[in-house]
């Protein structure tokens, strides 16, 4: 069997499902995190934030903005706690084959000029959601996270 292992640049992010992002400030605040990015993602309905800790990792904590939202349903099925974690890889359409013809079951492949991504199924990764995704820019969308949490930017990924 062929790895993907060639095409992961690094572990990005470990992304966690809440009703709202405010709720995670007190436990960010005390694990010494900073804003980094994040937005609203209107075509889904979801609100993203990101954090880096002090070792330069990050966490992500995303929010419903409406009940047509997959994370509405995923929040009332499953309650708050982590949702996927993401991996950048340098060549989304060949790790999607790669893990095709492994037998991993892959959803959600999109492509566009900012980000692209895909979805693992936790079906086939023992319970856990991967996302493998692709992106060349180092440009972040917020200046603060008071404009985050008050809906004013955008991601039109």
């Amino acid at each position: 069997m062929d790895s993907i292992g060639h095409l992961i640049e690094r572990f990005d992010h470990v992304a966690y499902a809440v009703e709202r992002i405010e709720n995670a400030l007190p436990l960010l605040d005390l694990l010494g995190a900073t804003f980094y990015d994040g937005a609203d993602h209107v075509r889904n309905q979801f609100r993203w934030a990101q954090f880096t800790l002090p070792d330069g990792s990050k966490v992500e904590y995303l929010a419903p903005l409406s009940d047509a939202s997959f994370l509405r349903r995923f929040l009332d099925t499953r309650g708050p706690g982590m949702h996927h974690v993401t991996l950048k890889v340098s060549d989304l359409k060949n790790a999607a084959e790669l893990c095709e013809m492994a037998g991993f079951t892959v959803s959600g492949y999109s492509e566009s000029e900012m980000w692209s991504e895909l979805f693992i199924h936790p079906k086939s990764t023992n319970g856990a959601l991967i996302q493998l995704a692709q992106w060349d820019y180092s440009e972040t969308l917020a200046g603060s996270l008071d404009q985050v949490l008050s809906g004013t930017v955008i991601d039109e990924t």
